[in-house]
């Protein structure tokens, strides 16, 4: 199988075309073009017209690259500088329709899916990953995106502005001595790191693997070491502060003609170097492993291989790791989340036919489920509405703007409130979305209600039907069930005004035939 990705970034565009040979990827064609689209979006805001003119005239090009290696498929995908800009929106819509190309706009949880399912398999045979708990971190031009895997398992994604172009763009309007220049952006990556550091779940990290391609390539002009030939290696703290001295020792030219490296290289390597080294402090390691590819790479690898890359660690259970992780953080009741998630899987496998819902809809009830009390960090009288927002600011992986504002909504409506104008979430949804999030929601209250006292009395639920279609929910359960009843009654009434069918509660004390009802 042959493919290309076109990567989008803040400094350049790339193309890499490759193909499958065995286990591994034959890269046939690597091209990269400088394109200052990260420059327009961290000063101005917004991507010029110029820059844009530029970037179909260089896709022109690539296309015909393309062409000639017959590579039919192809996919487009743009990072910070795109994301951040203000008429990202009208960027894509002119590249596709001057190209046909559709460009991939990936938020902070995108970047670090491709990049750590890339390194499950990239490592397979090097090292086990599924075996540490790991910090991973992808160094970019425009940002820096950190996340932590527990034995394979996401537990959390973050990014920082602190990318290594714009730290340079930052170097260069501050106005002080070269030492007093390089102070300040050390306080301010720390300030930045402070806020990863209180991120970071309360794991052990055994080992942290950056991902870069820029700059691993000139290590050994700083610090040279016969143990870094491959492109994947420990690179140790005493090497980190001795290649930040060096790079900090004169201006960027001076430093460029000693050790032989290109002037603009220097430039950006060391925001680079001050990143690694905080890194160190971060997790206090001797050594980080740095493993020298690329996102692009990544995407490639994901595109080639397709499901082999995920079999394991599958895209459903990445993100309920995440918001697994969340509940912690949020300092909320994971038992409660876990069974409220559970109880409205259940609802959702024998209900779905009824509310006309697809397989893909469950992943967004289920995030809802677990997420839904995350607001009581917050406030708990209006905790829905301050779930709302919290949700709605997260990025997880491979999910777009629109259905994290679904589920963001989901988990606002789970209490008595319906939707109304004056909820802007809400209204900037499809009509479509709108439905979707009524029906889920409705599905959540209900199981919400059969977990009141959070303490999991109901333990498996049967959903049958009457003739004329009323539903009749028959509860394994055990212990005093009042304040389950009490609230069942209240919280069944959307999905009876969207089905038009009655809803009752049977409870049952004795055994039910097995069901499988595990939401991973």
């Amino acid at each position: 199988m042959r493919a290309a990705v076109l990567d989008i970034g803040s400094n350049s565009i790339k193309l890499v075309i490759g193909e499958k040979s065995g286990d591994d990827i034959k890269i046939l064609e690597s091209l990269k073009n400088v394109v200052p689209i990260g420059r327009n979006t961290f000063f101005r805001g917004r991507i010029a017209q110029e820059t844009i003119n530029q970037t179909i005239s260089l896709f022109e090009k690539y296309q015909q690259c393309l062409k000639e290696y017959d590579v039919k498929e192809v996919v487009v995908i743009a990072t910070t500088a795109v994301r951040e800009a203000a008429n990202r929106d009208m960027f894509v819509d002119t590249v596709m329709r001057k190209t046909g190309l559709k460009v991939e706009v990936l938020n902070v949880g995108d970047v670090v899916y491709y990049i750590d399912a890339y390194l499950s398999y990239k490592l397979k045979k090097k090292y086990p990953i599924h075996e540490k708990n790991l910090l991973i971190v992808e160094l970019g031009a425009g940002s820096v995106d950190i996340s932590v895997l527990e034995k394979g398992f996401t537990q959390m994604s973050v990014g920082i502005p602190v990318g290594t172009l714009r730290l340079k763009n930052f170097m260069n309007s501050l106005d002080g001595t070269l030492q007093e220049i390089y102070e300040a952006v050390e306080e301010y990556i720390v300030n930045e790191i402070h806020y990863v550091k209180k991120s970071i779940p309360h794991l052990k990290i055994d080992d942290v693997i950056v991902v870069d391609e820029n700059y691993s390539g000139y290590l050994n002009n700083f610090v040279p070491s016969r143990s870094r030939q491959s492109e994947f290696f420990q690179f140790r703290i005493k090497e980190s502060e001795d290649l930040l001295a060096k790079l900090t020792e004169s201006y960027p030219e001076t430093v460029a003609v000693s050790y032989k490296v290109p002037a603009d290289v220097v430039e950006t390597m060391t925001g680079y170097a001050i990143i690694v080294n905080k890194i160190f402090r971060l997790t206090k390691n001797k050594y980080i492993y740095i493993l020298d590819t690329s996102l692009a790479e990544a995407v490639l690898a994901n595109m080639i291989f397709k499901l082999e890359l995920f079999q394991e660690n599958n895209k459903t259970n990445q993100l309920i790791s995440v918001a697994q992780n969340l509940c912690g953080k949020y300092k909320m009741d994971l038992n409660h989340c876990r069974h409220v998630a559970e109880l409205s899987k259940s609802l959702f496998d024998q209900l779905q036919g009824t509310l006309g819902l697809k397989k893909e809809d469950l992943i967004c009830l289920t995030l809802a489920a677990y997420l839904h009390d995350i607001g009581m960090f917050v406030n708990n009288r209006t905790h829905h509405k301050h779930s709302e927002y919290i949700i709605g600011s997260l990025n997880l992986f491979r999910l777009t703007e629109e259905e994290m504002n679904m589920i963001a909504c989901i988990a606002r409506y789970h209490r008595k409130g319906a939707p109304s104008r004056a909820h802007l979430l809400y209204n900037s949804l499809s009509s479509e979305h709108q439905i979707l999030v009524q029906k889920l929601s409705a599905l959540l209250r209900m199981a919400n209600a059969l977990d009141r006292s959070h303490k999991q009395k109901i333990k498996r639920i049967e959903v049958v039907f009457n003739p004329k279609g009323d539903v009749n929910i028959i509860a394994q359960a055990s212990g005093n069930l009042l304040l389950e009843k009490a609230f069942f009654k209240d919280k069944k009434e959307l999905f009876e005004e969207i089905t038009g069918n009655r809803v009752t509660l049977t409870l049952k004390s004795r055994e039910l035939p097995e069901k499988a009802n595990d939401t991973q």
